[in-house]
């Protein structure tokens, strides 16, 4: 019975990512050679250590079966990319296959993600597929980009082992007026005081979009809050504008400077009232009142988010600020285009 269910479970992870690599599109194979060593150092995520010296592994391909037999621990990849200027305005995703066991990645020196749990809290994620948005600030365009990937090996084979090893963009991107894809505070747990305090800064971090599950919460369910803090100029916020929260796994409610806005789902008393069904793959845009974002100061975004079971957390972009506007003609030129 436990193995039918945990066969279900990777079903539905299978399926939950699949159906977001439909709307993505390759512009780089990364499969091939990469520089290898084992042990650990966090200095080997940093552009500015020289890996001269490093043997190299082709990628994807256990470590075991090019030299490294028996070998089980930590070791780093890393591997250097171009990435052209034209995909300044797109958002790219590092495809990594699947990893036996547990990775951290990190692009430029700033980790963008990992799936599974170190040691001492180890818990695997072999047969997790590895998708990781790349945050625009940390790309540099028509430029060297480093890639590194730690990762940790229990037993048998390890390393970056197959799958698909690539660079993606959007098929069809959002062109936002303010991006607010990268790091927000995170919280788990639940309390409505949380959707306007006046210091964050013992909250966690967490990268958006990306579930939860990937980023250090594995096997969390229940509710957590998002929070991020920004000062829209005038001329902006003289317009009709959309938050933009792309999907959130299962339901949500927004919250500006402590004001509900705007909500996904129903959200009941207790954990036992809560319902949900469809509302991880429903695209989130909502429209704010006028006057709700106030200029030249510091507004607080909140989400409230509820998950039920699997994934959790505000898992897809785009994530942003855009004007009705525009908004309205990305989804009728996105039709037209299909």
């Amino acid at each position: 019975m436990l193995r039918k269910k945990l066969y279900i479970i990777i079903g539905l992870c299978f399926v939950f990512l699949e159906s977001f690599n439909q709307e993505l599109s390759t512009i780089a194979d990364l499969e091939g050679r990469w520089k290898f060593s084992i042990g650990d150092d966090q200095e080997w995520a940093s552009n500015n250590f020289n890996d001269e010296n490093w043997n190299e592994l082709k990628v994807p391909g256990s470590w075991e079966s090019q030299g490294y037999h028996g070998y089980d621990g930590i070791a780093w990849y890393r591997k250097k990319i171009n990435i052209p200027a034209e995909f300044n305005n797109q958002n790219l995703y590092l495809e990594l296959g699947y990893v036996d066991d547990v990775d951290d990645v990190y692009v430029n020196g700033n980790k963008i993600g990992s799936t599974g749990s170190f040691p001492p809290n180890y818990k695997t994620a072999y047969n997790a597929k590895r998708l990781y948005l790349i945050p625009k600030s940390l790309i540099k365009y028509d430029s060297e980009n480093l890639i590194a990937v730690r990762v940790f090996d229990e037993k048998l084979e390890g390393g970056i082992i197959r799958g698909n090893i690539r660079l993606l963009k959007e098929k069809y991107p959002m062109q936002l007026d303010i991006d607010l894809q990268g790091l927000w505070k995170f919280k788990t747990g639940d309390n409505l005081r949380w959707s306007n305090l006046n210091n964050y800064s013992d909250w966690d971090e967490i990268i958006v979009p990306g579930t939860w599950e990937n980023q250090g919460y594995r096997n969390y369910d229940g509710f957590a809050w998002y929070v991020i803090q920004i000062e829209p100029n005038i001329e902006l916020i003289s317009n009709k504008l959309v938050l933009v929260l792309g999907k959130i796994d299962d339901i949500d409610q927004l919250y500006i400077n402590g004001q509900l806005v705007a909500a996904t789902g129903r959200f009941e008393k207790g954990f036992n009232d809560i319902i949900i069904s469809s509302e991880y793959n429903q695209f989130r845009g909502y429209y704010l009142p006028d006057n709700i974002l106030k200029p030249n100061t510091l507004n607080t975004i909140a989400v409230r988010v509820y998950d039920g079971r699997f994934h959790g957390g505000i898992y897809k972009g785009p994530v942003g600020i855009i004007t009705q506007e525009k908004y309205i003609q990305y989804w009728r030129d996105k039709k037209e285009s299909r």
